[in-house]
């Protein structure tokens, strides 16, 4: 049994409420429009959850890296391993009720399940965490997220990922492309979107000589979040039932990303790949 098996079951609560300042800062971070508010309360786009009920350790409680400091005290959420490089490796969500302008939400978190392998790179930990976003006992969105704990990488070790190579990216077997190119400022507006102080989002410094990224790597979610806006841009919005992504390599900010969509038959295929065809993040949806 491993030593951390006590942090299984733990719970968090949080809430907070979706004003029509941050609603406009999402909306502007996007270039999205205001949505309608002819029938009632906005609708606001799928995603907007990852702004609410956001992390609120106090800055003397943040770790080098910019994460929460982990220890062994019945508060600490999440479990202290001694691997200290983190990373959001995957989500599974489900909408159920749109969440609207001005909304009034809770979270409860639970830690669901640990895991500790030994990989090629060194010791690894994968913790499962769900969330259920409520507004009014009503569930909003239920979302179990994937992180993974790691070994620092060596001083000098080859910067990640890899320099682009010479091919280019086709979109021409997908249905649907948006290219675009996430630069430190967009970066910079989702980590405050999402008060995330992960060092390796804004500080390039820290990304490259400590955690040894080519350079400002871009949030998982962020990415989750464009895919969702096409999805939008497609299907129409608040259409996505369920969505999953899983992070197969870093992007990096400065680069082209595409961001792409198909249908398969069961539900609809979505990527995100690199300048050269490298993909970054593999995704589907269901409506």
């Amino acid at each position: 049994m491993s030593e951390f098996e006590a942090w299984i079951g733990r719970e968090q609560r949080a809430s907070d409420r979706l004003d029509e300042a941050l609603a406009a800062r999402w909306l502007a971070t996007f270039d999205l429009p205001a949505p309608d508010q002819t029938a009632g309360p906005a609708q606001m786009p799928q995603g907007i959850h990852f702004a609410l009920c956001t992390p609120d350790a106090p800055t003397a409680a943040l770790g080098e890296d910019g994460h929460p400091t982990r220890d062994g005290s019945a508060n600490s959420f999440l479990p202290p391993f001694p691997m200290q490089r983190r990373m959001w490796a995957s989500s599974v969500m489900e909408f159920h009720t749109p969440i609207t302008d001005g909304a009034a939400v809770e979270r409860t978190s639970r830690v669901v399940s640990i895991e500790e392998k030994v990989g090629s790179s060194g010791s690894l930990a994968f913790v499962n965490v769900e969330h259920e976003t409520t507004l009014k006992s009503t569930l909003c969105v239920a979302e179990t997220q994937t992180l993974v704990y790691r070994d620092a990488a060596a001083p000098g070790a080859p910067l990640s990922p890899p320099e682009p190579g010479e091919s280019t990216f086709d979109g021409s077997a997908w249905g649907a492309h948006r290219a675009l190119t996430p630069d430190a400022r967009l970066l910079m507006r989702y980590s405050a979107l999402t008060f995330n102080t992960h060092r390796i989002h804004y500080d390039a410094p820290y990304a490259s000589a400590v955690e040894r990224y080519r350079g400002l790597v871009v949030h998982g979610p962020l990415i989750a979040s464009l895919l969702l806006q096409l999805a939008a841009r497609e299907l129409g919005e608040n259409h996505v039932r369920k969505f999953e992504f899983r992070g197969v390599s870093p992007a990096i900010a400065g680069e082209e990303l595409h961001l792409v969509m198909r249908n398969n038959g069961d539900g609809y295929e979505m990527g995100a790949f690199a300048v050269d065809g490298r993909q970054v993040i593999k995704a589907q949806i269901q409506t």
